[in-house]
């Protein structure tokens, strides 16, 4: 298998629940909880500037309105994406993709970036993201993982910075799987855990795949998952997962 130089945990979305979810607010609470890897979402809006945000429309996260693809960066900059969550977190903004990767320079953290492209913008993303990690990494020893369930997405990332290590998000993964994993010369197929068992990794590592799990908030589940060789693990369960697993606090 290639070189992997990631940690076994991923705070997911930046916080797990602790935080508003693709917040700067979140990225710091994973930090704050020892995470050395965060996972979260970067999507592009109207006028392409790249931000963290899951969803396609604004509703669930922010106090706005409408879809992302159609909401230009001067009026998403103004949103509360913090509210929702709780009061404290009350006018937290929507953060640029940029400023978060600079931050996460600032503390020496690793990234998981998925590509999240709103509807019929898979290769346009791809690129724009690829693009961006490409020059925001570019004097960084360790790159960050490109994800998607986009196999658009992540094709248009590989051409536009092919040296970007990439993975392939699918829910249940199967031996099939293998063909499209080698088509976007990824290192990882990323899957939920529920759909995965010990022979599953050892087939995916057979063929030279490291494999990841979402959304892990079990220890013991956890624990079961690092035992049949899983190479990483997202969680929104943070305090329990750092107290559980101390190899969060570097590279296991």
């Amino acid at each position: 298998m290639k070189q992997w130089p990631y940690p076994k945990f991923f705070a997911h979305r930046g916080g797990g629940t602790l935080a508003p979810e693709n917040t700067f607010a979140a990225v710091k609470k994973g930090v704050d909880c020892g995470f050395v890897a965060v996972e979260f979402d970067v999507k592009l809006t109207r006028d392409n500037m790249a931000i963290l945000m899951h969803d396609e429309t604004l509703e669930r996260t922010t106090n706005g309105k409408g879809k992302v693809c159609e909401t230009a960066y001067a009026e998403l900059s103004n949103l509360d994406a913090g509210g929702w969550h709780s009061r404290q977190y009350r006018g937290e903004p929507v953060p640029r993709f940029s400023a978060v990767a600079h931050y996460l320079h600032e503390h020496g953290i690793m990234a998981n970036v998925e590509i999240k492209p709103c509807p019929g913008r898979e290769i346009e993303t791809g690129r724009l993201v690829a693009e961006l990690c490409r020059e925001l990494w570019q004097d960084r020893l360790v790159k960050p993982l490109l994800s998607s369930f986009s196999f658009a997405a992540l094709e248009a990332a590989h051409r536009a910075a092919p040296e970007l290590p990439r993975g392939f998000l699918v829910e249940t993964p199967s031996a099939g799987h293998v063909v499209q994993l080698a088509a976007l010369d990824c290192v990882s197929l990323h899957c939920r855990h529920d759909a995965i068992d010990a022979d599953g990794v050892r087939m995916f590592h057979d063929h030279g795949y490291r494999v990841l799990t979402y959304t892990v908030n079990d220890t013991s589940r956890a624990s079961a998952l690092l035992d049949w060789g899983v190479d990483g693990i997202f969680s929104d369960n943070l305090a329990r997962m750092a107290h559980k697993f101390p190899e969060v606090l570097g590279i296991a």
